[in-house]
C-alpha cells in the first residue's frame, strides 16, 4: 500500500497522494489517451532524466498531444516530485493525459492535458532473483507493431502487455515473451530481450516491435565498452531456448537474468557470468550517474 501522505504533482500543483485525483472524463482514463515515462533514482541521482523527458515530449508529439511544459520544466518537475518527498532510491513515474473530454473519442474536446508525476519506492523483483532468474513463458498475444500502434510510442494504453502479463501468471510465470507478427521475438511484457550465445550478444531491433529502452541503450553502451561482440538481430524462439545466457532489462528490471523460457532451461538454469559482470557494470553506472536531485 502506498503512504497516501506522499507528494504529487499535477497541473502546477503539489499534493497529497490521497488528494490527487483526475476527472473520470480524462481520456487517458476513457481511452488510454496519453503518454507515460518510468525513471529510476539510485543514490539522490535521476538516472538518464533528460533523456527520460525527450522521449516524453516525443510520445506526446507522435500522439498530436501539445504539452505546456517544455524541457527542462518536466526535468524540474521530476526532480521537485522527488525532493518534497525525500526520495534517495525509487522509481517516477510521469505522466501525461489527453486531459477532460466528454464521452467520445474527438481528442479536440480535450483542450488541456493533464500532466502528473508520482514518486515512490519500488521492488518489482526480490534480490536473490538477481542470482537465481526469473521464469518466461511465450505469450499468445503478439506485439503491437507500428502498423497498428507503434511500440515506441510509451502510451497509456498497455491492454496488449496486460494480456500477455495475465498469461504469464496463469503460468506461474514472473513474465511474458511477446512475439511480433511474424514471429519473430519482440520484448517482454515490459522489458527488453538479451540472448547470449558463443559470447555474442543479440538483441530484437527496433522495428520488430520492441521498445527503444533507455536502459536497453545503456546495457548495449556497456556491453561496447566492455569489447562484447553485440548484433542487433532477429532471432526465434528456437535461438532463445538454446542460448547461453538470456536476460531482460527495463527501468523496474534494471538487468535481470533468465532461468528457463517454456520450461525449457536456459544454460545452466542461473545467472550466467556476462549477465552478471553485465549487472554489476549497470549498477555501478547508475549509482555515479544521473541528475542530482
Amino acid at each position: 500500500m502506498m503512504d497516501m501522505n506522499l507528494q504529487v504533482y499535477i497541473d502546477g500543483e503539489f499534493k497529497r497522494l490521497g488528494d490527487a485525483t483526475v476527472s473520470v472524463l480524462d481520456h487517458g482514463l476513457l481511452y488510454g489517451d496519453g503518454v507515460f515515462e518510468g525513471l529510476r533514482i539510485y543514490n539522490g541521482r535521476v538516472f538518464k532524466l533528460t533523456e527520460h523527458s525527450k522521449r516524453f515530449l516525443e510520445s506526446a508529439k507522435a500522439i498530436l498531444m501539445e504539452l505546456p511544459l517544455s524541457l527542462e520544466e518536466i526535468d524540474e518537475v521530476v526532480l521537485e516530485t522527488c525532493r518534497r518527498n525525500g526520495l534517495k532510491e525509487g522509481y517516477i513515474r510521469l505522466v501525461a493525459t489527453r486531459g477532460t473530454g466528454d464521452l467520445g473519442i474527438d481528442p479536440r474536446k480535450s483542450p488541456k492535458p493533464t500532466i502528473f508525476c508520482i514518486a515512490a519506492g519500488i521492488t518489482l523483483y526480490p534480490d536473490e532473483m538477481y542470482k537465481t532468474g526469473i521464469s518466461v513463458v511465450t505469450a499468445q498475444q503478439r506485439r503491437n507493431n507500428a502498423t497498428i500502434l507503434d511500440p515506441q510510442i510509451k502510451s497509456l494504453n498497455y491492454l496488449n502487455n496486460v494480456l500477455a502479463k495475465i498469461e504469464a501468471n496463469h503460468a506461474g510465470a514472473q513474465d511474458a515473451l511477446m512475439l511480433a507478427q511474424n514471429g519473430v521475438v519482440a520484448e517482454c511484457t515490459g522489458a527488453n530481450i538479451f540472448l547470449i550465445k558463443d559470447g555474442v550478444v543479440y538483441t530484437p531491433p527496433i522495428y520488430v516491435g520492441a521498445l527503444d529502452g533507455i536502459t536497453r541503450r545503456t546495457i548495449m553502451d556497456l556491453i561496447r565498452a566492455e569489447g562484447i561482440v553485440l548484433h542487433e538481430k532477429e532471432f526465434t524462439l528456437y535461438n532463445v531456448y538454446n542460448a547461453d545466457e538470456c536476460f531482460l532489462t527495463g527501468t523496474a528490471a534494471e538487468c535481470i537474468p533468465v532461468k528457463s523460457v517454456d520450461q525449457r532451461v536456459i544454460g545452466n538454469g542461473k545467472a550466467g557470468p556476462i549477465t552478471e559482470r553485465l549487472l554489476d557494470l549497470f549498477r555501478k553506472f547508475v549509482n555515479e550517474n544521473g541528475t542530482l536531485i
